[in-house]
């Protein structure tokens, strides 16, 4: 069989799967079997999306979020690749700083939310905030694990070569650890829209995650997976638009 014909096996696998799932779920929640209050038949929750998607409200609420996941998202990637690339490059450094990251990546990021709360208050910066610390470390890390992944050759041929330091990180090390770095995004992409959430579920008056709260108060579930949705699908394609800029953008770079 050809590899576009067990591609099109396994979509249509992954479809009949999430097809089965869902039947099930709308046959439990409409036979009372599971009361309404604790789950939401996909017909309700597809009633709900569609109400949602008509208010004004819901994409206002989105760009709240969406902007307070940008610009956190955005602090982290610079600071948490100029950080990853100090601690390899400079001498010493990740033996030095690596103690101190490590206190203070296990530190529990929802015991730090609520005292950002205190600090700065229920705006746009407290969000930003959060989004920040829930993304910076896996860039780091990663970071550092993908520069430290060049091969020890490629490094010879520039030395060989008399590539200046300029030349060597831009030339060598960076597109040697694109791969891993990418990877780290994908990792702070989602975990960063869910702290965006989360900081907007604790203190906010506006964003997705005041809307989860407001739902969730009224006991509306079908409202609550509308949103879940709505959140999912948005993840999706963010680390969809991630994909795309390595693929067309970073790994062409690194082939050239």
């Amino acid at each position: 069989m050809s590899e576009r014909g067990i591609l099109w096996r396994i979509v249509a696998g992954q479809i009949l799967l999430l097809v089965l799932f869902l039947g099930t779920v709308e046959v439990v929640v409409q036979k009372g079997i599971v009361g309404r209050l604790y789950l939401s038949a996909p017909t309700q929750v597809v009633q709900e999306l569609v109400k949602l998607l008509q208010q004004s409200e819901t994409f206002r609420n989105l760009y709240v979020t969406l902007l307070e996941f940008t610009l956190g998202f955005g602090l982290s990637v610079v600071l948490g690749f100029g950080i990853g690339l100090f601690l390899v490059l400079v001498s010493r450094a990740e033996q030095f700083f690596n103690p101190f990251l490590s206190a203070l990546m296990a530190i529990p990021k929802v015991t730090i939310v609520p005292l950002l709360t205190l600090w700065l208050g229920i705006g746009l910066v407290h969000k930003v905030a959060v989004v920040f610390l829930f993304c910076i470390f896996p860039i780091i890390y990663n970071t550092v694990a993908g520069i430290k992944q060049t091969s020890e050759n490629y490094l010879k041929v520039a030395r060989v070569f008399e590539a200046t330091s300029y030349q060597t990180v831009t030339k060598v090390i960076l597109p040697s650890a694109v791969p891993s770095i990418f990877a780290g995004l994908r990792v702070s992409a989602g975990s960063g829209l869910i702290g965006a959430l989360f900081g907007e579920m604790l203190a906010s008056k506006e964003g997705l995650g005041n809307m989860l709260v407001q739902s969730t108060s009224l006991y509306d579930t079908a409202r609550v997976f509308a949103l879940i949705t709505v959140v999912t699908v948005v993840s999706i394609l963010i680390i969809a638009f991630i994909n795309l800029l390595e693929k067309k953008v970073f790994l062409r770079w690194k082939s050239s």
